[in-house]
């Protein structure tokens, strides 16, 4: 069983960025059923891939320049497969890396051209080359963005657009409400997954399937 330690944001980066240290999760947040309010997990505008009436929904936080995120994302992605048309995945975006919010604009801008999902798995797959000593490297994320088929004059103008600065501040006031701290951080149907890893996850997902697929 695999299980890695997700990235966590120093305290004092938190304070500043959100106003709040490292807490746990607040029982109080959560209804009678332990689920996360919706309205603060998934917004009209958020990625999404799946079918829109799966009742299996995976919510994830991320932050692109996270490592364990990247090799979490093959393992989301066969969740999916494998429960082919019940469960469906959102994205919330977090810059939790020095200069992340760079590749976050680059992501919502590819939304813009179709290809947010390609431009996902695109700086996932070449992490490695763009981050640096947990420090994101934005000359060599453009080198990549570049091989991806983008139209990169139109991206990097949509990069600059106030709407996607409204995107990443409301991520972010979601994830404080909802005291996530660490990416990646996945709620299926509401319920937070407590214990971080693999075979966590897949059990979570499995369970709500099954109960939702009786």
């Amino acid at each position: 069983m695999k299980s890695i330690r997700k990235h966590s944001v120093f305290a004092g980066i938190l304070t500043v960025v959100f106003g709040f240290g490292l807490h746990s999760f607040e029982p109080s947040i959560a209804n009678a059923q332990g689920t996360a309010p919706a309205e603060y997990l998934v917004r009209f505008s958020s990625p999404s891939t799946g079918p829109a009436d799966a009742k299996v929904h995976i919510v994830e936080f991320l932050d692109p320049a996270c490592e364990t995120c990247a090799s979490f994302y093959p393992l989301v992605k066969a969740l999916i497969a494998e429960h082919k048309g019940k469960v469906r995945l959102s994205v919330r975006h977090l810059a939790f890396h020095r200069n992340s919010d760079f590749v976050v604009r680059a992501l919502e801008a590819s939304r813009k051209q179709g290809k947010y999902w390609e431009t996902l798995g695109g700086l996932f797959a070449a992490q490695s080359t763009w981050v640096v000593n947990h420090v994101v490297q934005p000359p060599q994320v453009l080198a990549v963005l570049g091989k991806l088929g983008l139209d990169m004059p139109r991206l990097q103008t949509d990069m600059a657009a106030p709407a996607i600065g409204q995107l990443i501040a409301q991520d972010l006031a979601d994830a404080k409400a909802l005291k996530v701290t660490q990416t990646p951080e996945y709620f299926v149907n509401g319920k937070r997954l407590d214990q971080f890893g693999e075979e966590q996850l897949r059990k979570l997902v499995a369970d709500q399937v099954k109960a939702a697929y009786r």
